[in-house]
């Protein structure tokens, strides 16, 4: 392929994920882009991946598992621009009751009001309505876990065993959300216990 076709296949590939503001898979952007091999498309797509790490902004280019690429807004800007928004950004208070979801799962929507307090019923419905929770009816209440948006958006497993390893290593390093996460995050744990205490059934 000339040079110039595969600049503008990145071009394409880039713009695709704009506008998208969601993942997309290998064979949408080989559509899109007129790429007819699987490798081109990923290689390209990699390249406009590493185009993004380059520049240090604000948004990035990931590559998620089974072979998909996301456009998002970094998560320590989120915030920021949440109110902004034309999709739903997870507020911070959300942020942690998805975390507790995510570290403890299944779990029960009143075992999570008991742990977060009776904000925990908006926060639900914040992370239900942005598509990172579900929740199955058990008796009164809800037995809640992610979805594998919730997975892609964050760049974790789909499996819900490997997601507390995974989320444990992004929150040491600071990644999960700005640096006031984790400091919020250890006064959560002094209340309730640690976070191997929160994943224990």
């Amino acid at each position: 392929m000339a040079e110039l076709e595969e600049e503008l296949a990145k071009k394409v590939i880039e713009a695709a994920l704009f506008v998208a503001g969601r993942p997309l898979d290998i064979e949408t952007l080989g559509s899109v882009s007129k790429l007819r091999s699987r490798a081109k498309t990923k290689k390209l797509s990699r390249a406009v991946a590493e185009l993004y790490r380059k520049n240090d902004g604000a948004v990035e280019v990931v590559e998620l598992p089974d072979e998909r690429f996301v456009m998002r807004v970094k998560s320590e800007y989120a915030e920021a621009v949440r109110r902004v928004s034309a999709r739903p950004l997870i507020t911070k208070g959300a942020l942690r009751t998805l975390s507790l979801v995510a570290l403890k799962q299944p779990l029960t929507q009143s075992q999570l009001v008991k742990m977060r307090g009776p904000q925990a019923y908006d926060h639900v419905k914040e992370l239900m309505k942005g598509g990172f929770l579900k929740g199955a009816k058990v008796g009164r209440t809800l037995l809640l876990s992610t979805t594998t948006m919730f997975s892609d958006m964050f760049n974790l497993s789909r499996e819900p065993s490997s997601i507390r390893r995974q989320m444990q290593e992004m929150i040491e390093k600071g990644a999960l959300q700005q640096q006031e996460y984790s400091q919020e995050l250890a006064q959560e744990e002094k209340q309730y216990g640690t976070m191997d205490d929160l994943a224990t059934p």
